[in-house]
């Protein structure tokens, strides 16, 4: 007979510990040995036999531990906590044929998530802990946390304590405890993307790439999509058949140590829905089963650039109304805007039409917003300002889920904007599409800029390195994990900067091109310009055009900056002082190499930093599926370029005369060149129909400053 039949109790090695059985059939065993030696056993195998039964009615399939991180390039006037936690994501899943239910106020390390929010061991929390889990057979669950306390950060052990009860044959809750080990990840899914055809709703291809950090390599053997039924409620996932004929950029199928590997897969037409996916890799070295997890709301991959908060009356009118502002806009290659709804604008058919923004705002109306004609027009919800502020007093990280809990279920992503690096880690995993702002010259910002020990000693007020963009956007991609990120760049704005000051109120033409690369070059989805209302645009002509010049390389480089994966980063130094920054992104036929000058001086007359043309030899590491690679050339927005270049084992050296930046392209492709000239002669051509070019003419550019004088 069944132990559990004798007690009444789900677990009977709870029950034995709590009634102290076990201890009184010690004592007899002194006297009566083979009688309770009998009971011990029968005791021992009740026991092994419920503690199986319920190891598989509930299983915790996968647990995937990204760890947290700060840059030491960047300056405070606090120094961030050194201590360092993880974010954690653990997939239970139901290995019966019947429902399983997790009641409500389950525990780990013997504390409620309320307890671990409330005592700062934790930042926020995604669980279910109040509600409880209800799972039907096969299906998966995510619970999710983010920590604070390294109690809780990588080679930590803990303990999940849950009542697992089955409805419709046992619905005594059986008392169970299960043990999460958060190891350190030696590999992991860097990146998942979602791409769609033109004009079509739903995606229907996937790009997921797997970073292997360990001393062996790894083989791709499968790939598994877990969907609900439906967005109603979206948190019990199904699965979906897994794949066994990847399209990996590798021939072998391999992922060698230290390296990336991608597989690109096509499916049916897919939700915009919460997922999880599920990839299964063979360790080499000894044949065992590697299985990597992760989970994200699927969002179709597009590159937006936003031109920021462009609406707002001038002279009593809405700029976006009037063709001389948004054909400016249009010249530029702004698709995005910081707007919902705009009187005369977005419900003018014949405005809205001819130039479609799409929408980044709260769009709290569902039954308007998340409906099949109206999905294309949106880039994200976005209404929280910058919360690690918060007006001055920070919004804690579960506050902010709690706001953003009812798009759950919603087809358009959320986002967050971040600010400050420094503790941005507690905000990680709370969006679907996570963006920052930093501005690195006269604009307000979180980190100390007098602190930088950058020029030779010179402490500046004024501005701060541009390269410290580059250590933000690789900050927030790496604890961002598999989904990508936005980013701010400094553009024209008219609210920066004193009277008084020698220092222009906005940046130069090569400091605006520096800093929107450094986020490009290290793998940023989209770019919101701030800011580009008309004002600002009348007030820095001069950077209108450098704007555009950004958009359009965006443009010609669109498929590899969506389909990209972010390979190798280094600094090359000259002595103690940093000199060259270069970044790369890959794809299955190209990577895309981009250096930074790091050489640019402080000029202390107009307080701004100056680049001159310098000579350098660098080499990039390529790929291995590009090592048949023969095509190099640099690109622009002014077209391809011939440039100095030498292919080696493994990697490609280029000698170059750069300008701020340089942007080169890698490719076994011979059409790859031949189709960014002829799509760039396509952009030049639909700037010229736009007639109205204030750059260069000088009556456009009277007539966009009328708008506002």
């Amino acid at each position: 007979m069944h132990l559990t039949a004798l007690t009444g109790h789900g677990d009977p090695i709870a029950w034995v510990h709590r009634s102290g059985l076990f201890r009184g059939y010690l004592s007899t065993a002194m006297g009566r040995p083979i009688i309770a030696i009998a009971w011990i056993l029968l005791l021992c195998a009740s026991a092994d036999m419920s503690s199986s039964s319920a190891a598989r009615a509930i299983e915790i399939v996968g647990i995937t531990v990204t760890p947290h991180q700060f840059s030491p390039n960047m300056q405070w006037r606090r120094p961030p906590n050194p201590e360092l936690s993880a974010r954690v994501e653990v997939f239970l899943k139901n290995e019966t044929d019947q429902p399983q239910s997790i009641e409500p106020r389950f525990l780990l390390d013997g504390k409620s998530p309320e307890d671990l929010i409330r005592n700062g061991e934790w930042a926020w929390h995604d669980t279910s802990a109040a509600d409880g889990i209800t799972l039907p057979p096969g299906a998966l669950h995510v619970m999710r946390w983010n920590g604070i306390s390294g109690a809780w950060g990588v080679e930590t052990s803990h303990t999940w304590s849950a009542s697992i009860a089955s409805p419709e044959s046992n619905p005594a809750p059986s008392p169970q405890d299960f043990p999460i080990d958060l190891a350190n990840p030696s590999s992991w899914i860097q990146s998942v993307t979602f791409h769609r055809r033109e004009g079509e709703l739903y995606p229907t291809r996937m790009l997921a790439t797997v970073r292997n950090v360990s001393s062996r390599s790894l083989r791709f053997r499968s790939c598994r999509l877990w969907l609900p039924e439906s967005n109603e409620p979206s948190d019990t996932l199904y699965p979906q058949p897994p794949r066994t004929q990847l399209n990996s950029y590798s021939e072998d199928n391999l992922i060698r140590s230290d390296d990336w590997g991608t597989i690109e897969l096509e499916f049916d037409p897919l939700p915009l829905s919460a997922s999880a996916i599920e990839i299964e890799l063979e360790n080499t070295v000894d044949g065992s089963t590697v299985r990597l997890w992760s989970s994200m709301k699927i969002r179709p991959a597009s590159f937006d650039i936003s031109g920021g908060w462009v609406a707002g009356l001038e002279k009593g009118k809405q700029p976006l109304t009037d063709e001389r502002y948004w054909k400016t806009l249009a010249r530029m290659h702004i698709n995005t805007g910081q707007i919902e709804e705009v009187a005369g604008y977005t419900d003018s058919a014949e405005i809205y039409q001819r130039f479609p923004l799409k929408r980044f705002n709260r769009m709290a109306d569902r039954s308007r917003f998340d409906q099949d004609s109206m999905l294309p027009q949106i880039h994200a919800v976005e209404f929280l300002g910058e919360p690690q502020y918060g007006g001055g007093r920070p919004v804690p990280p579960q506050e902010v889920f709690e706001q953003l809990v009812p798009y759950r279920n919603w087809r358009i992503p959320t986002s967050v904007t971040l600010s400050e690096e420094r503790t941005w880690r507690y905000y990680a995993g709370l969006s679907d599409y996570p963006h920052f702002d930093a501005y690195r010259v006269i604009a307000p910002a979180a980190d100390a800029w007098s602190k930088y020990d950058r020029w030779g000693g010179a402490s500046i007020r004024w501005g701060a390195p541009l390269e410290t963009i580059g250590d933000m956007t690789r900050s927030l991609r790496e604890q961002s994990r598999p989904v990508t990120i936005a980013y701010w760049s400094q553009g024209a704005h008219d609210g920066w900067g004193g009277v008084l000051s020698p220092r222009r109120g906005s940046p130069t033409p090569d400091e605006l091109r520096s800093q929107a690369w450094h986020g490009l070059g290290n793998g940023i989805a989209s770019l919101y310009w701030f800011n580009l209302s008309v004002k600002s645009l009348v007030k820095f002509p001069d950077l209108i055009d450098p704007i555009a010049r950004v958009g359009r390389e965006i443009q010609l480089l669109r498929p590899m900056l969506e389909e990209g994966t972010s390979y190798r980063y280094k600094r090359a130094m000259a002595g103690t002082q940093p000199d060259w920054d270069q970044t790369s992104l890959v794809t299955r036929d190209a990577a895309l190499l981009v250096v930074h000058d790091l050489e640019y001086s402080i000029d202390e007359r107009t307080r701004t930093f100056r680049f001159a043309p310098r000579l350098g030899t660098l080499s990039w590491d390529l790929p291995h599926w590009l090592s048949d690679a023969s095509i190099c050339f640099r690109i622009d927005s002014d077209g391809t370029h011939d440039v100095v270049h030498e292919f080696q084992q493994g990697a490609v050296q280029i000698q170059d005369t750069v300008q701020v930046v340089g942007i080169y392209i890698v490719t076994n492709n011979p059409g790859v060149r031949a189709a960014l000239d002829a799509h760039n002669q396509h952009l030049k051509q639909e700037e010229i129909s736009l007639g109205f070019d204030p750059v260069h003419r000088a009556d456009d550019a009277k007539a966009l400053r009328s708008m506002v004088e």
